[in-house]
């Protein structure tokens, strides 16, 4: 039976997983769904407390998340799962599929687990992610726990998408210059270095502790009395569930910073700003990508930039300032 939107919101407020997973769905398509889609949980949104887990490929991000999850669920919590894996170059899905890595969770009612593929998208995250984020903040979850897919230097989507960033390293990683080569000391909010057990560990987490130590007496806060959250570096095995206890207390305890101290509010409302400028951002290429292939005159435009006829600077202002973005423009080949 084919369900309405109205019927699949309804059912989904009413807590059914499958109405949620045929929403995400819907969310992931991109299609006309998603406007009326995201305007009806508005009202609903701002519950859950978002965290996001990157780091390198085989860095374990996967097992943390498990076992995260695992404590969340013994402190009475829900927890919403977004797993985002390499995109399978024939069918465009996820390549991975956490429901089969995170098996412990799987009759668990208190937790979704949904894999996303990046189709195609950079910096670590699929370009739906916050849509279906929002979803499982609808849905009631208390935690949501983002893995990115894990491609080194690209990671960066994840802070402008949760509340609190927990880079994962391993001594395998290489030295403290590499982290700060690839951004991560400005996106952390927690530090971990996990399969602790493993040659060059302990170096690694003496090297990110000074590298933190020189950060912060280079820049101090510009108010004194202005509260200043201290990154923490813990040390985790997490195959073997060791060390996990105390980063689920490191993100509660961020979680009490954001809070107390008002960044948790301005962390949000910049977020939806810039969640706004990418949305339009995104939306102006589509409609430009979709124009071309029908308007003389714009792809005419496009030829000459590609020919060097024509600079890419003037074409842009010719194209921002013409009725070109329009639906329905009078220009159409026929």
């Amino acid at each position: 039976m084919k369900h309405t939107l109205a019927q699949l919101l309804e059912k989904m407020s009413a807590g059914d997983e499958v109405a949620l997973a045929r929403l995400i769905t819907l969310v992931e398509r991109e299609g006309a769904e998603v406007a009326p889609i995201l305007a009806a949980i508005g009202p609903r949104l701002g519950h859950a407390f978002t965290i996001g887990i990157t780091g390198p490929p085989g860095a374990g991000k996967s097992s943390i998340v498990d076992c995260l999850a695992a404590l969340m669920r013994k402190a009475g919590k829900t927890v919403g799962i977004v797993a985002i894996d390499p995109s399978s170059p024939f069918s465009g899905g996820a390549l991975l599929g956490d429901r089969i890595r995170m098996t412990q969770h799987y009759l668990d009612r208190g937790v979704f687990i949904r894999s996303m593929a990046t189709r195609g998208s950079h910096g670590g995250l699929a370009r739906a992610t916050t849509d279906v984020m929002k979803l499982l903040d609808a849905f009631g979850r208390d935690y949501i726990l983002v893995e990115t897919v894990g491609v080194g230097q690209t990671e960066l989507d994840v802070m402008g998408a949760t509340d609190t960033v927990v880079v994962i390293l391993v001594p395998e990683a290489g030295d403290g210059v590499q982290v700060m080569k690839a951004g991560l000391m400005e996106i952390a909010d927690i530090f971990v270095v996990n399969k602790a057990d493993r040659d060059g560990a302990q170096r690694m987490l003496t090297e990110l502790t000074l590298m933190l130590e020189l950060k912060y007496s280079n820049h101090p806060p510009r108010e004194p009395a202005q509260p200043q959250w201290r990154i923490p570096v813990l040390a985790t095995q997490a195959v073997n569930s060791i060390g996990l206890k105390e980063l689920f207390d490191a993100i509660e305890s961020h979680h009490r910073f954001l809070l107390a101290s008002g960044e948790l509010d301005r962390r949000r409302k910049a977020r939806r700003r810039e969640e706004l400028l990418s949305r339009v951002e995104h939306e102006v290429r589509r409609r430009l990508t979709a124009r071309v292939q029908t308007n003389v005159t714009l792809a005419r435009l496009f030829a000459e930039v590609s020919e060097g006829k024509l600079d890419p600077h003037t074409a842009s202002d010719v194209i921002l300032n013409s009725e070109f973005l329009k639906n329905g423009t009078k220009e159409e080949q026929v």
